[in-house]
């Protein structure tokens, strides 16, 4: 059988998480139109089944790999690696230690046919990710020290509807969570 395999985001969806990794469950409350039309487009699969369109949506967290755009806005491993192999400044916004988890896309190529190939649920969300949180300027430190470049980042200001990544006990709630057996 035939069935929509939608690429949908992660953290996006959640909006500022109360628990990491997230369950699929977690309360979404998106803070970037991105993560607005993401959940949206995930709303319109759930109400489609009702019509036999099967699907299944995985939510990414932060994918990164070879043949990546370093010349973006999105994608800060590819980002960070062009930019130190140019020997340029890389800008860290924010207070520096917002975290992601950050998969490997080989990983996420697999799971994808693993999801169209085998007998998952005809409609289901799941997430997608290692559940280990990095922070941005770890994953910097990291990446500066494995091209042995002394570069030290730029920091700059948060960008607005950036997500902060770290457990908050005061974001938004609608009920409860039960724990998931896939992260994010």
């Amino acid at each position: 059988m035939l069935k929509v395999l939608f690429a949908s985001a992660g953290g996006a969806v959640y909006g500022e998480q109360q628990v990491l990794p997230s369950p699929e469950d977690h309360p979404q409350y998106p803070v970037s139109p991105y993560g607005v039309s993401e959940l949206a487009c995930e709303r319109y699969l759930v109400y489609n089944v009702q019509f036999g369109l099967p699907y299944i949506a995985l939510r990414y967290t932060n994918v990164y790999g070879p043949r990546q755009d370093p010349h973006g806005e999105v994608g800060v491993v590819a980002i960070f690696c062009g930019n130190l192999a140019r020997g340029k400044t890389s800008t860290i916004n924010g207070d520096e230690e917002q975290t992601r988890d950050y998969v490997y896309v080989k990983d996420v190529a697999r799971a994808n046919v693993l999801a169209l190939e085998n007998d998952v649920p005809s409609a289901g969300t799941y997430n997608l990710g290692t559940g280990v949180e990095t922070s941005v300027n770890r994953l910097y430190e990291l990446l500066l020290e494995i091209s042995a470049k002394d570069l030290p980042p730029h920091h700059g200001p948060s960008k607005p509807g950036e997500q902060l990544r770290r457990p908050r006990p005061d974001a938004p709630s609608t009920g409860t969570r039960k724990p998931a057996s896939t992260r994010a």
